[in-house]
Order: structure tokens, then sequence, then C-alpha cells
């Protein structure tokens, strides 16, 4: 038998089947790019097409996360008036947002909230464990990274001595991210009666489990069910990038809107589980935390459309005046960047920070292909100098603030489960833009010229970094 003639018709089989297949409920530009590695290199595109090549969520998962959504729309219609934001005393822009996010999500806007937003790495750590030590009922955790490290056992040594005071203590880590805590800190934290949950747990080919790549990049903490914690900052020492410690940005948060971060919390705690999830906290009135309307809005590849891009998208569409966005990776997708064009033409103020230097260099190399249509559109690009910019937020006209743990990139808008906290209150956001003012001081500013400059071999890398992405 001619083996050679055999390897050879089955890489053209591979190519005919695969032609049919692969376009298939996907983007015309993902389709191209699986179907020219595949027709490049037949049988390693399709190893690589059945580990990565679909977005595969289990069915259990996405049940229950369909039943917590439908038990938080029916709490919702519960609500009264005074915590249920009224949408028609909102501006336009924001009732529109709402309402979208929502639909979306189950979750409502919610009015009487106090948000205050920590810059500090050190501060909001020292803050958050003030808080625990201040806790009498529950500690709710919920992080991408946990580190054994000096930095983070501030907040172990608050939560173990919870945990000793009888408080009920609940973390859960996801299994790559914390996947060094989970094994050091794990068995200490179970023998003092605290309960660890791996998240999304790695466990290759097992039809059970989701795509490996799948991840659980939120960071919430609650409190008491009084106070709440999101934003971007990990539980772990800043230093990833050496010499360059991350920079953070957290919303602490009292009021209504701490009841849909134990929501999620909770929600991610039943998805881990084969148990009926048990019943989600009740929203309860707290006048008098605060005037902020705040919304929660989670994303994960369980929701039937990508949440935080869409409201993003359509945030940007309807801006007016500015929307300024600060994120440390920016990989967009085509919708994202049809809507930054049109509101650079409307004449809105369009800028963009991000940091100058990165932790992820395939990333930063895809980062660099969209710099061109940037500059063309009119976008002002940013890089900030003295950390490792790791915040992740969103200004958009007088009052609309956006802050969670979302990058700007195809991966945080399809594969991570994300939380971002949606935000309509005018002392929020001078606070953002104040934040913003000096991330723009301290930043260099893309220049089109010095940037067209650039080698061949740099455009060649970065169109194929590109390219990657599509592959998601």
């Amino acid at each position: 038998m001619d083996w050679g003639l055999v390897y050879a018709l089955s890489e053209w089989a591979i190519r005919v089947v695969m032609l049919g297949y692969v376009p298939q409920r996907r983007t015309p530009a993902a389709a191209r790019t699986w179907l020219l590695l595949i027709f490049f290199f037949p049988w390693g595109g399709l190893l690589l097409y059945l580990v990565l090549g679909r977005l595969h969520l289990p069915k259990r998962r996405r049940e229950m996360l369909e039943e917590l959504s439908h038990r938080v729309r029916e709490a919702a219609r519960q609500l009264p008036p005074g915590i249920r934001a009224p949408l028609e005393s909102l501006p336009p822009e924001v009732a529109d947002a709402a309402r979208l996010a929502e639909n979306l999500t189950a979750f409502p806007m919610l009015a009487g909230n106090h948000v205050e937003l920590l810059d500090d790495y050190e501060a909001s750590l020292e803050r958050l464990a003030g808080d625990l030590d201040a806790a009498v009922e529950r500690i709710h955790l919920l992080y991408y990274i946990y580190g054994d490290d000096e930095v983070a056992a501030v907040i172990s040594r608050a939560l173990e001595r919870a945990a000793r005071r009888g408080v009920l203590c609940r973390v859960l880590l996801d299994g790559v991210g914390s996947k060094a805590a989970l094994r050091s800190l794990g068995p200490r934290w179970r023998a003092l009666g605290i309960e660890v949950v791996e998240l999304l747990p790695v466990r290759f080919f097992h039809h059970r489990e989701a795509r490996a790549d799948i991840r659980n990049h939120r960071k919430i903490a609650v409190l008491d069910g009084r106070v709440g914690y999101v934003g971007s900052q990990n539980l772990v020492a800043p230093l990833f990038v050496p010499g360059h410690p991350n920079e953070e940005l957290v919303a602490r948060v009292t009021g209504p809107i701490v009841s849909a971060l134990e929501a999620v919390f909770l929600s991610d705690r039943a998805q881990e589980s084969t148990a009926t999830p048990g019943p989600l906290p009740e929203i309860l009135p707290q006048a008098g935390t605060g005037p902020a309307f705040a919304q929660l809005v989670p994303s994960s590849p369980g929701y039937r459309q990508q949440t935080f891009a869409t409201l993003l998208v359509s945030l940007i569409h309807q801006a007016r005046i500015r929307v300024h966005i600060t994120t440390p990776y920016f990989v967009p997708d085509e919708p994202f960047l049809s809507a930054i064009r049109t509101a650079v033409q409307r004449g809105v103020d369009v800028r963009l920070v991000l940091s100058l230097h990165s932790n992820q260099l395939f990333t930063i190399l895809a980062q660099r292909s969209f710099y061109d249509e940037l500059l063309e559109a009119g976008v002002t690009v940013y890089f900030y100098r003295p950390r490792f910019l790791h915040a992740k937020s969103v200004r958009i006209d007088e009052a609309i603030s956006i802050v969670g743990s979302s990058n700007v990139d195809i991966r945080s808008f399809a594969l991570n489960a994300e939380s971002s906290l949606l935000i309509w209150d005018p002392a929020v956001a001078a606070h953002l833009d104040r934040i913003n003012q000096r991330h723009f001081a301290d930043s260099e500013i893309l220049d089109a010229a010095a940037w067209a400059a650039r080698p061949f071999a740099a455009r060649a890398a970065q169109n194929v970094a590109r390219l990657a992405d599509s592959l998601l």
C-alpha cells in the first residue's frame, strides 16, 4: 500500500469536509482563518480545531445559568420602586443602556448605592482586609488569581481570622489563574472550615467540562451582603512585569448593588456543583448608602449574546461628547472598531489608554496590528509609562462610568467570565476623569509618522498575530 498516497488523500478529505463544516455559525473572518490553517496544515489544523474550534460550554452549566437568570428576573420584578431605578427618570442614553443590559443579563439598574473608586494597589488591599476583619456573618471571595505571597497574605490572614471567629467563609478561585494557591493554601483553609471551590477545573478530553481556555476572570468580594468590591485587581503581588508593578482600579460599593454581586458569586458556585442552586440573596432596600445608580453586567460564554461587548458598542454609538477607554489588552472585533470610527466622525473625543509595558507578547503583537486603523479613525492612543496599567474602565459623556474585569479583546468578550459595573453618578464620573487625566499626563501619545516608519518585519509579525484571534 502506498502510505504516502493515503496520507495525501486524507489531507484532501480533511480540507473538503472542513470547508463545509467550519463556516457554520461563525463570522466570515474566523472561518477564513481556520480554513487557511487547515488547508496549509490539515492534520495539525484539525487537531487544534477539535480542541479550540468551537465555543463549548457544557449543557449543565448553560441550563443552570439560565435558571439563575430566571430567578434574578423574578426577584427584580418584586423590587420596590425606590430600589429598582425608574428608567423614565434617567437620561435617555442611560435608560437605553440599562434596558439593554437588563435584557442581556437579567440584572436591573439599581438606585441608592455608594461607589468609591480605589486606584492605589496596597491601599485597596488594606481596605479589603479591614472589611474582612469587620465581617460578622459571611465572606464571599471570587478571584481569577490568588497568590501565595506576602502581598496576598494580608487578605489570607484576615480571612483566616474571620474563619476562627465563626464567620462563614467561601472562596472561589479559577483553576488556572489560582492553581498554586489552590494547592498550597486550599488544604490549610479547608482545615479552618473555609469552603474552597476550584472554578472551571481543567480536565482534558472530558466531555462534561468546558474548553480549557475558558476561564473565570472575575474579581469580586462580598462581605455580609453589605459591602462589595469589583474591578481589575487580583489578590497577588503586583510584579507581573519586572520593574513595572501593576496599577489597578477597583470599585468599593455599598447598597442594593452588593446583592447583585453576591448573586453572581452564588451562580458561579452553583455551576461547579451538580446540586440544585440554593436561593439567591434578596435585594433589600438599603436607604442612605449613596446617590449612585449602578447595574452589574456579568458576561460569560453561557449567555446567548456577548453581554459586555454589546453594551459597550451600544454606548459608544450613543456617545456625544467623549469616550475614554482604559484597558491593558486591546484586540477588538469589527463592531467595536466600526462604533469608534463613527463616534469620531460625530465629533466625539475618543481616547484609548494602553500600557507601555506588558506581560503578553503575542497579545501585544496582535494589539499593535490595530494601531493604523485607530490612527486613521482619529483616535488618540496613549501609552502609560510608570507601571503596567492593568485597570479596565470606560468613561462616556458626562456621568456614565464602567469599572470591571473585562479587557477590550475578543477573549474577554467571548471566552472569559467577567464582571463589569455600569454606573451613573456625576461624582463617580468626575473621580474617574481625574484618574484618567493622571494617566494622560503620565503617558506618551502614539505618533502616526513614527508608527508608519516601523520595520516591515514588525508589521508582518503583528499581522500574523492578529490572525490568531480569529481562531477563538
